[in-house]
């Protein structure tokens, strides 16, 4: 009895720290993803926004958080015709006139820029340790066939999410260079 008892907890912790592990990335792809991959670069431009005008946008607390523009965006596909869009988080404040390529995700535009990168990297970070820690902290059960003291793990967890967000700023500040460069 004691070991059908010792599998079905090694089994039940192992079952949680795979749901754990799908929960996050469900939740990082549902959150901040599109929008970090459309940052970041991957894939081929969507397409050009024509850029009306440019102004700075503000977080929750009023504070200025960084630069958005609308503009008229027209797709790569020559089969779309021509639609207003913002370019959200903009790497800087583009004259009436200027044309930015761009990666389109939810229904707005995006560039590589340093803001949008901290933004975007930091959320999906914050979402992701928290879910890692708790997964890392059953298969050690499901290992042990036990619960497992999970005072390493919130540490380890806590160290996580201060490397995410030095991570953030580091990278942030990389792709400020680059941008400045280019």
């Amino acid at each position: 009895m004691r070991g059908a008892a010792r599998w079905l907890a090694r089994g039940a912790a192992a079952v949680g720290g795979v749901v754990s592990l799908a929960l996050a990335g469900w939740l990082v792809w549902l959150v901040p993803g599109p929008q970090l991959s459309a940052v970041l670069g991957f894939g081929p431009v969507d397409g050009v926004v024509l850029i009306t005008e440019c102004h700075d946008s503000h977080d929750v607390d009023g504070n200025v958080s960084g630069t958005d523009c609308t503009g008229s965006y027209a797709s790569r596909g020559a089969d779309e015709p021509a639609r207003g869009i913002l370019l959200q988080s903009a790497a800087e404040k583009y004259p009436s006139g200027t044309a930015v390529e761009v990666r389109t995700a939810r229904g707005r535009a995006y560039e590589l820029s340093s803001s949008a990168v901290l933004d975007f990297g930091t959320v999906a970070g914050l979402l992701l340790v928290p879910f890692l820690t708790l997964s890392a902290w059953l298969f050690a059960c499901a290992r042990h066939a036990r619960l497992e003291n999970a005072e390493g793990y919130l540490f380890a967890g806590l160290g996580g999410l201060i490397a995410v967000l030095v991570l953030s700023f580091v990278t942030a500040f990389l792709v400020g260079l680059v941008t400045a460069v280019l």
